[in-house]
Parts: structure tokens; C-alpha cells; sequence
């Protein structure tokens, strides 16, 4: 396996919405995303300094894009930060659980936004740990979600 990606990490992750409006009013009101653009059927929110969170109506785009299923998706947070975001979901009803503490005390949050997406907030990242590509191919983190 290659130990020394070519890429720097995503920069864009798009999610079909029958709403995309609605959806982005629960991203930004429960995460605290600001919205970059919204441009006719796509809305843009920014995930932090490198990363964009696209919200599409859904129908085929200009590059053939076609929405599809996912498993679920991760957005990092700052440690200290999910307690924050937890008292934040649970004010706007929107917690369905507790966050699971992983090996090494980093720790995760899931729940899932109005179109049935399952959204992990990690704390991971921002621990300054390194992650061998072999070691996260085999862990189990989101047999918990």
C-alpha cells in the first residue's frame, strides 16, 4: 500500500438533497457552516480552511454526476469542540446519541441530517496524531454508528 498519497485530503464532498435549502439550514444552524454560494440547484457550505460541503437537487449534472449511497461521512472538529456541538444538537433536538470514545481518546459524535445522511463529528485530526494507512483500512470506528 502507498504510504505517501498523492493527494492532500478532500476537498469537496456533494450529498443529493430533495431540499437542498432545507438542508443547508440544518448544517449551518446545528454545525455552524457558513454558506459559500448557492448557485441555481447547488448550494456550497465551507467545512473548514480546505473543504467544501456541496447540497444538489438531485438529477444528472453537466460531468455526468449521479448521486449515490454512502455510508456516512466525517467533518473534523477542534477536542473541547464536540461537548459544544452536543449541548448545541441536543437545544435544537437533533442528538440521537452519546459520543463514543475510541482507542486513544479521540472521540466521535453520530447523527444524521434531515435527508437520512449518517454525519460522524471526530476529533481525531486535530489531536495531531499521524494515520497509517494500513492501521485506519482495518479499523472497525464505525461499527458504533
Amino acid at each position: 500500500m502507498n504510504r505517501n498519497p498523492r493527494t492532500q485530503g478532500i476537498c469537496e464532498l456533494t450529498l443529493e438533497s430533495r431540499d437542498p435549502e432545507r438542508l443547508a439550514r440544518f448544517y449551518e444552524s446545528a454545525l455552524g457552516l457558513p454558506r459559500i454560494s448557492h448557485e441555481g440547484d447547488r448550494i456550497w457550505l465551507a467545512c473548514g480552511d480546505r473543504a467544501r460541503l456541496g447540497l444538489w437537487r438531485d438529477g444528472e449534472k453537466e460531468f455526468g454526476d449521479r448521486g449515490g449511497r454512502h455510508v456516512h461521512f466525517a467533518l473534523s472538529v477542534a477536542p473541547g469542540e464536540l461537548d459544544a456541538l452536543v449541548a448545541r444538537l441536543d437545544e435544537l433536538g437533533h442528538r440521537e446519541r452519546d459520543p463514543v470514545e475510541h482507542d486513544g481518546g479521540d472521540r466521535s459524535l453520530y447523527l444524521r441530517d434531515p435527508e437520512g445522511n449518517v454525519v460522524e463529528l471526530w476529533d481525531f485530526f486535530e489531536r495531531d496524531q499521524r494515520v497509517d494507512v494500513g492501521d485506519l483500512a482495518s479499523d472497525e470506528r464505525t461499527a458504533a454508528a
